[in-house]
C-alpha cells in the first residue's frame, strides 16, 4: 500500500485529489494539509511514502516545505503539483530535492500513475516540465564535461541515461533497449549509484548538465 499525504491550500482541489487517489486500491491517503509547515508536521507524524505538494500556498510555500522534508523525512518522496511549468519552479524544486513534478492539468490516470512511479523511485517529469528543464540547460553557455561518475558509466548505461533524459519510463526504455523492464531497473540503480545521485530526476539533471542528453 502506498501511503500519500496531500498538501494544497485549495480545499476543493485537495478534496478532488484525495478522492482520485483513494479510488485506487493500491493507494491510501494518510493525511491532508493546507500549507507547507502543516504538511511537514503531518509528514513527520504519518511517514507517508509520497507527499503530493502544491508550490504556492499562504503560510508556507511548497519549495521550502520540500527542502525541510528532504532533510527531516528522507523516507518520504515529494511530488510537486503545480499550475506552473516555469523555469524558476522547476529548478528551485529540483534544488530543494523534489522527486518529480506534475501539472494540475493532468488527468486522474496521470495523477495515480505519477504517484505510483514516485513511490517506486521511477518518477518522470511531466513533458512540459521536462521541456522547460532542457531549454534551461541548453541556453547555458557550455556543458560541464567533468561530471563526477559519468566516466564510470558503461555504453549501455549511457544509453539508458539518454533515454531517461528524454523522459521515458522504465517500461518505455525496455521497449527500446531491453527484453525486460527488470533489466532497466538494474541499470538505473547502477547509474544512480555511480553518479552519486538520489533519484532519476537528479540523474536527468546530470545528463543535461553534461551535454549527454543532446549528444
Amino acid at each position: 500500500m502506498i501511503r500519500v499525504l496531500v498538501v494544497d491550500d485549495n480545499d476543493l482541489l485537495r478534496a478532488g485529489l484525495v478522492t482520485v487517489l483513494d479510488s485506487d486500491p493500491q493507494i491510501e491517503v494518510v493525511g491532508e494539509a493546507a500549507d507547507g509547515p502543516a504538511g511537514v508536521a503531518s509528514a513527520l507524524r504519518e511517514h507517508p511514502d509520497v507527499v503530493l505538494m502544491d508550490v504556492e500556498m499562504p503560510g508556507g510555500d511548497g519549495i521550502a516545505a520540500t527542502r525541510r522534508l528532504v532533510e527531516e523525512a528522507p523516507g518520504s518522496r515529494v511530488l510537486i503539483l503545480t499550475m506552473f511549468d516555469l523555469d524558476e519552479y522547476v529548478l528551485e524544486g529540483l534544488r530543494a530535492g523534489a522527486a518529480g513534478f506534475l501539472l494540475k492539468t493532468a488527468g486522474p490516470e496521470d495523477l495515480v500513475a505519477s504517484v505510483k512511479a514516485c513511490a517506486a523511485g521511477e518518477t518522470t517529469l511531466a513533458p512540459t516540465v521536462l521541456t522547460r528543464l532542457v531549454e534551461s540547460y541548453v541556453s547555458r553557455p557550455a556543458p560541464e564535461t567533468d561530471v563526477p561518475g559519468l566516466a564510470d558509466l558503461t555504453e549501455r548505461e549511457l544509453e539508458v541515461l539518454r533515454s531517461m533524459a528524454k523522459g521515458l519510463s522504465n517500461a518505455e526504455i525496455a521497449q527500446e533497449l531491453f527484453p525486460a523492464e527488470t533489466t532497466v531497473k538494474t541499470h538505473v540503480a547502477r547509474i544512480l549509484a555511480k553518479l552519486g545521485v538520489r533519484d532519476r530526476v537528479q540523474a536527468v539533471v546530470v545528463a543535461h548538465r553534461s551535454g549527454l542528453a543532446t549528444a
